[in-house]
């Protein structure tokens, strides 16, 4: 194939994600007002160049939820709930853990977790209804929102991201439909586990909006 026709066909799929996929794949189990909304955290990162908003219904309450949300990360954390193996092909130490990890259950403004290069610290946290990431260069901002729905828990899933050049903005298109493959694991793994699962005591501390520590072990 000479190069002229290749780079014609490879315009033309472009083209044709951009017209005909591209929503569907950046809005994943969204409705429409869900993705036009604006949500907790939007303000740690205006004007991005790019926004996925992605959701889930849960049945069961936001204060089932959060103790498995806030405890996700890289080991020893608790993982990303979705295709370990990839992660691990990626470089990331990630175990999706079957259990709530009490350790895991307190987080406070500033904690930092590492995603391979990025290292994503926490800026907002409104338990059990927001939580969100921010990337040590600002370019990315990583949100988490639970809202009661008569289901029980409607999940929203946001990324805002900067990309400051043209091969950025190339190179996440090349990404979206396998972040869609992640997320759309990841947020039917925190259903999964949110389901079956009774609510731990801690719920019931993060409900208040309180940051409650473990007792003591002295």
């Amino acid at each position: 194939m000479s190069p002229g026709r290749a780079l014609l066909l490879g315009a033309g799929a472009a083209l044709a994600y951009g017209l005909g996929v591209r929503r569907r794949v950046l809005e994943w189990g969204a409705t429409r007002p869900e993705a036009a909304a604006r949500l907790p955290g939007d303000e740690l990162l205006e004007n991005p160049d790019g926004v996925s908003t992605r959701a889930i219904t849960i049945a069961a309450a936001p204060g089932a939820v959060w103790p498995w949300l806030v405890q996700m990360g890289p080991r020893p954390r608790a993982g990303a709930y979705t295709y370990d193996w990839i992660e691990r092909l990626l470089g990331l130490d990630m175990r999706s853990s079957e259990e709530i990890l009490p350790e895991f259950q307190y987080p406070r403004l500033g904690d930092t977790i590492a995603f391979g290069s990025n290292t994503m610290r926490l800026d907002l946290l409104e338990p059990p209804r927001a939580l969100a990431f921010r990337s040590q260069d600002g370019n990315w901002l990583w949100s988490f929102n639970l809202r009661d729905v008569p289901e029980g828990t409607r999940l929203i899933s946001r990324n805002r991201y900067r990309l400051p050049s043209p091969a950025a903005r190339l190179g996440m298109l090349a990404l979206e439909p396998g972040s869609l493959v992640m997320e759309r694991r990841m947020l039917q793994g925190l259903r999964e586990r949110a389901e079956r699962t009774p609510p731990p005591a801690v719920a019931a501390g993060s409900r208040a909006g309180a940051e409650v520590p473990p007792a003591s072990s002295g």
